[in-house]
């Protein structure tokens, strides 16, 4: 049984990935997961692969052992893994709760890397894993600070996991988008917080998504990165000094910096 597996299907990139991806190849199944049930069973009537809804809180162990016996269970072969699911809270140090930065650690690195490893024993050669990431990754944000650090764990972990599993003919690639319409900021901003107010190009998820598809199947790229304005961004970064990096970032979110 051939399928794919996609996590924070419920909503944003990762609802997205669930509608776009079928038209690229044919799986007997996609599994999506997230938290809201409610939310994932109402991907069943927009899409024409059979789903496999399973809600699962992939922040704990719980989640990641619910999903080990599926795969044990079914033993598919997974012929696509899509780590869409993460979280963020930008803010002020003070602003974001200790228990906030510890989560995003836990999801966005730990569940991402959980996801990873306990799929490939079922993935074959020409196997493909998109671990959705963030421009934050490749630069010191501050006021975004822990979910950036998250994301430059997720690219260094991705591209490094991309040349180890070349031998067996499988790709990792990092989709590293800029800033995304989608309920992310919902829950990313804090209501009465001046930290982070400047937004300069805000893409859609359709967009973004149709993109990374289309570099994870027509590419030998280990970074996916979305219109050209960010990647001039990106290549800035590797150019400048992060402390001036950051002192032009602050100056955007109208801050001093010493």
């Amino acid at each position: 049984m051939k399928i794919a597996v996609i996590t924070g299907a419920s909503s944003g990139m990762g609802r997205e990935f669930v509608l776009q991806l079928e038209k690229k190849e044919k799986f007997d199944e996609i599994w999506v997961i997230a938290r809201r049930k409610e939310r994932l069973e109402e991907l069943i009537s927009l899409v024409k692969t059979p789903l496999r809804v399973m809600p699962l809180d992939l922040s704990s162990r719980e989640g990641w052992d619910a999903y080990a016996s599926a795969l044990a269970e079914a033993t598919p072969d997974v012929r696509v893994l899509v780590n869409a699911s993460g979280f963020g809270r930008f803010g002020n140090y003070e602003e974001v709760a200790l228990q906030d930065s510890l989560g995003m650690i836990d999801l966005n690195c730990k569940a991402l890397v959980a996801m990873t490893e306990l799929t490939l024993p079922y993935m074959q050669r020409g196997a493909k894993i998109l671990e959705l990431d963030s421009l934050s990754s490749f630069q010191p944000v501050p006021y975004i600070n822990v979910y950036g650090a998250t994301k430059a764990f997720v690219l260094s972990y991705s591209r490094a996991l991309n040349v180890e599993l070349s031998p067996r003919g499988i790709r990792v690639m990092a989709m590293c988008p800029g800033w995304v319409k989608t309920e992310f900021f919902d829950h990313a901003m804090k209501e009465g917080s001046s930290a982070v107010t400047y937004f300069n190009i805000m893409f859609t998820a359709a967009e973004v998504v149709k993109t990374g598809i289309r570099d994870l199947y027509h590419s030998k790229k280990d970074v996916s990165i979305h219109d050209f304005r960010v990647k001039a961004q990106v290549f800035g970064t590797k150019l400048l000094p992060h402390r001036l990096v950051m002192r032009i970032w602050m100056k955007q979110q109208k801050h001093s910096y010493q």
